[in-house]
């Protein structure tokens, strides 16, 4: 059963009822579910259908492309030569087919363009020449693949044949905690609001990931399972998804590896401090490519938008990766459950829950009321320096209305007590803030927290606004 994805079903279904040819690509994080997405909208009925194979020379694509044909009905022939040859087979097959509307969905594109094969030219030879020329206008293309970052590069920012001849993109992003609320709710795994965001915390909202979950087990022990047991299922995971996306993926793993030293991210001068980085157009190109696939993002201090950009991991799942299983070979196969309420996971629940709140803006701006205020949301920190203590602030909300969100969030099990020194504290980040940037609008404090706070005289005097897990849920 597919869970959200409404919107882009009706953009997919209605690809099939334009009146002209469609080209459309899809693009998303490895996991995310865009194959199922497709298969799902189009109940698995496609005029032709191919997948690329990995790791597989021009051979060894062609004569899977045959195949594929044979299989949707086309009549015994010879492994084409060229990637050419292929296309006018799949011409001449397509021209013979029933059906008003001719759907072609072809997956792993990255995979199927090996060196000088020579697929890209052929395809938008196929496209411009063949499909978009017939007078019947029937022909609806649908491609996408492991690899945001040459889906983006070679299809939708082609500037070759193919420039502008896309009619349609989607961008399929993980799912948010309510989808993965519905997701629980559907495999009847019997979890918590709290269970749910904890999962989230290391899974992401990554379709995948969340199906491996068993409704026998506990949260606790579906993690061991699928991380620590012997025979864990994600335990490679980390390496094999790279693996697939890049040809050498050996810097941009040193790149994410630089980046899970430092909470609030680095700039591209303090990563090329690595001797394995260098800062050229090589780094460049990593960067763009991490961020295409989703796994970082990169981001300015307000008041610095021009110059300084940091870059800061936003993958969950690439965070727990590094912090409990990169540097631990030989851990016990029940560590998460035995683990549990330990000084190290609390401090990871708190820095983990502040990256959920980060993934989810647009209910945090729901909550306070500000859906339709134009904003600039960012991290922030300052330095300390004579007379400034210096000050970090993971997510400032800049508001369009003269106002300014500085949002505290705090992990908890309970209601949160804001004590004196938190007090102390988030008074000094807010005076930091203020002297730093000269702002003239009015800096408010919002807490984002599980289950919301005590109102005692600390709160009182600071808090303007208040936001709980289950409004992140909204």
């Amino acid at each position: 059963m597919l869970i959200g994805r409404s919107k882009q079903q009706e953009e997919l279904r209605a690809l099939v009822e334009s009146k002209e040819s469609q080209f459309c690509a899809i693009y998303g994080r490895r996991r995310i579910g865009k194959t199922y997405l497709i298969r799902e909208t189009f109940n698995y009925h496609f005029t032709f259908q191919h997948t690329g194979l990995a790791d597989q020379p021009l051979k060894k694509q062609l004569s899977s492309f045959r195949d594929s044909l044979i299989a949707s009905g086309a009549p015994k022939q010879p492994i084409p030569k060229n990637w050419s040859e292929a296309f006018t087979a799949l011409q001449t097959f397509l021209q013979n087919s029933e059906g008003k509307k001719k759907i072609i969905f072809i997956d792993e594109l990255s995979w199927i363009d090996t060196p000088k094969s020579g697929f890209v030219s052929a395809l938008e030879h196929f496209w411009n020449a063949w499909a978009t020329a017939r007078k019947e206008q029937d022909i609806v293309l649908i491609v996408c693949g492991s690899s945001t970052s040459w889906i983006t590069n070679k299809i939708i920012n082609n500037h070759g044949g193919l420039h502008n001849r896309l009619t349609s993109t989607i961008h399929l992003e993980p799912f948010t905690l309510s989808e993965c609320e519905k997701f629980a709710e559907t495999a009847q795994l019997g979890f918590s609001r709290t269970d749910i965001a904890n999962a989230y915390m290391i899974f992401g909202g990554v379709p995948f990931y969340w199906s491996l979950l068993k409704r026998t087990e506990s949260l606790p022990q579906n993690i061991d399972r699928l991380f620590f047991d012997k025979d864990a299922k994600l335990k490679y995971e980390y390496r094999e998804m790279f693996a697939s996306l890049f040809k050498d993926p050996s810097l941009h793993l040193k790149v994410l590896e630089e980046l899970c030293k430092k909470k609030a991210g680095l700039t591209r001068e303090q990563l090329t401090q690595s001797p394995d980085l260098k800062n050229d157009g090589t780094l460049t190109k990593i960067l763009e490519e991490l961020e295409q696939c989703g796994f970082i993002q990169r981001y300015h201090k307000i008041g610095q938008e021009k110059k300084g950009a940091l870059f800061q991991i936003t993958d969950n799942f690439v965070l727990f990766h590094f912090k409990f299983l990169a540097t631990n070979k030989n851990i016990d196969k029940q560590f998460w459950s035995k683990s549990l309420n330990t000084a190290p996971l609390n401090t990871w629940y708190g820095l983990a829950f502040e990256r959920l709140c980060l993934q989810h803006i647009d209910q945090i701006k729901s909550a306070l009321g500000i859906s339709g205020i134009l904003t600039n949301t960012a991290s922030w920190f300052s330095k300390a320096s004579d007379g400034n203590n210096g000050a970090q602030i993971d997510l400032v909300i800049d508001r369009n209305d003269g106002i300014i969100d500085i949002c505290e969030m705090k992990y908890c099990r309970d209601k949160y007590s804001l004590d004196k020194k938190s007090y102390e504290n988030l008074k000094n980040k807010r005076g930091v803030f203020e002297s730093s940037t000269k702002t003239r609008k009015a800096v408010q404090i919002v807490l984002i927290s599980s289950f919301g706070a005590q109102h005692n005289a600390y709160y009182n005097e600071l808090i303007h606004q208040e936001i709980t897990l289950d409004d992140l849920f909204k």
